[in-house]
């Protein structure tokens, strides 16, 4: 796990992050925790993390070099998606996005829908020209504050949710483990839900 570089992300010599519920969550070792800026830091009611089997919490979110354009996540229903949290300064994060590339190309055809959501706090301009060259084939989504709780908080990086047809949370993976740790569900997000039409074989 790569250091965080000093910056105003550290308050007082302390890093602020995210904690699921009252506790912190366990931290993967190929998981990298988000600084968190002064107008960022979480002072105590933090949102649960949605489970799996429930509707995955709405949002609208800016698309990266989008000019202007937003994205409602609800608006995909009958398609399976990836919400995957990510940044620039993560690490693990960087192995990790060539495998997504991947499975939207493998899976985009039978409804697949990859959304990476940078939880940055630098230019857009910066963010596009990372995911550029990473060779990003899926829409990049701005992240917030607000998002982040809605989904539990954000605590590591990478974390990805799998969204099944109907916009039900049907698993999550925190930190970087293996290529088929992330196609296994999404092989159950695409079977799952009324809306489902596509063979996952």
């Amino acid at each position: 796990m790569q250091p965080i570089p000093n910056s105003n992300w550290l308050l007082n010599g302390r890093l602020f992050v995210f904690v699921f519920g009252a506790a912190a969550s366990p931290r993967p070792q190929d998981a990298q925790p988000p600084p968190q800026s002064k107008d960022k830091v979480q002072t105590g009611n933090q949102a649960r993390e949605p489970a799996a089997g429930k509707q995955a919490p709405d949002f609208t979110l800016k698309v990266l070099q989008g000019k202007g354009k937003t994205l409602q996540l609800s608006s995909l229903k009958g398609k399976a998606v990836v919400v995957n949290f990510w940044a620039t300064f993560c690490d693990p994060c960087k192995i990790e996005m060539p495998w997504l590339v991947e499975l939207q190309k493998k899976y985009g055809p039978q409804g697949l829908q990859i959304f990476g959501v940078s939880m940055d706090d630098i230019e857009e301009s910066a963010v596009s020209a990372f995911a550029h060259k990473i060779g990003v084939n899926y829409p990049v989504l701005m992240g917030t504050e607000k998002v982040a709780d809605q989904y539990g908080g954000i605590d590591a990086l990478p974390m990805s949710f799998f969204v099944d047809r109907d916009g039900k949370i049907v698993d999550r993976v925190l930190g970087l483990k293996s290529e088929s740790s992330i196609e296994d569900p999404i092989k159950k997000a695409l079977a799952g839900g009324s809306a489902n039409g596509a063979s996952t074989k």
